[in-house]
């Protein structure tokens, strides 16, 4: 069977899959109903799940690296002190990457705002054009019997 037979859908495939699994135990059905029904905004779920569980890590990364250093100390000391400032420059380097990323997300949404602009200028300009739609009147098509 091949993934594109077993779908969200209501395929000869999964239902033979649902009847199979109410044969076999009926919470094997259920889960083939349920997976039917709702199966397309499993993604949708997956991608919140995980997103919400990296903000979770994100915050406890950023707790722990307040507190103690990220990587336990080598025992040299120039060596952690230079670790460290190379440290704060990767990271200097990121906060300018992320924010060079907000500029040009705020670039984009610019761009799209005036190409819609554009676009939507010239539809009123091309509907300013046409003329008024007549209305048809047929007086001699009524005929009386």
């Amino acid at each position: 069977m091949t993934n594109s037979m077993i779908r969200p859908a209501w395929t000869p495939v999964t239902i033979a899959m649902m009847v199979i699994g109410f044969m076999i135990a009926w919470p094997l059905g259920l889960a083939m109903i349920a997976y039917i029904i709702w199966g397309d905004r499993l993604e949708v779920f997956k991608r919140d799940v995980n997103r919400a569980t990296d903000k979770v890590a994100d915050t406890f990364k950023s707790a722990t690296s307040k507190n103690e250093p990220f990587h336990p100390r080598s025992g040299n000391v120039a060596f952690d002190e230079w670790r460290e400032a190379e440290f704060k420059r990767v990271e200097e380097e990121r906060r300018k990457m992320d924010e060079m990323r907000a500029e040009f997300d705020e670039y984009q949404r610019d761009l799209r705002r005036a190409r819609d602009k554009e676009e939507f200028d010239i539809f009123l300009k091309s509907r300013k054009r046409k003329p008024a739609p007549r209305s048809k009147k047929s007086g001699g098509d009524i005929i009386d019997t």
